[in-house]
């Protein structure tokens, strides 16, 4: 696969404000970064569960979109900026214990919108909840 992002893959000068944010909260962590996809995990734990002591759904859609607006702000030059616009999610297993792991890849890498596809597994490799998450694309203002 060609390599997609336009921007330099490395975290390292956002790790201060990461810990400042829910993705820290959370535990997020990436992991790897391949041509056209990232990955990160977040643990199940006090952080993460609902009421049941399951995975909860807002948790993976969390990973959900912190994967897409990361993989959004690398696939775009450092004139444009990307938001959210809309997010979905199918939760399909349980998870109690352990981390999951998100991977983000493109659907569609267009001039004015971004859509991505998220994965969220388990331990054992099994999709735990399917994401879609579409960026807005937009124009840095000049300055005036």
């Amino acid at each position: 696969m060609t390599q997609i992002w336009k921007q330099p893959v490395d975290l390292a000068p956002f790790e201060p404000i990461i810990d400042q944010t829910i993705v820290g909260h959370m535990g997020i962590e990436f992991t790897e970064f391949g041509p056209d996809f990232i990955c990160a995990t977040m643990p199940v734990d006090k952080r993460t569960i609902q009421p049941m002591g399951i995975l909860h759904g807002g948790a993976s859609v969390v990973l959900a979109e912190t994967l897409g607006s990361v993989a959004s702000f690398l696939a775009l030059d450092s004139d444009h900026y990307s938001v959210g616009l809309q997010i979905t999610a199918n939760h399909l297993k349980q998870v109690r214990t352990g981390k999951v792991t998100g991977t983000v890849r493109p659907v569609h890498l267009g001039r004015t919108t971004h859509v991505w596809d998220i994965i969220i597994e388990n331990e054992a490799g099994e999709p735990v909840c399917v994401s879609r998450l579409t960026m807005a694309v937009m124009p840095v203002a000049a300055p005036e």
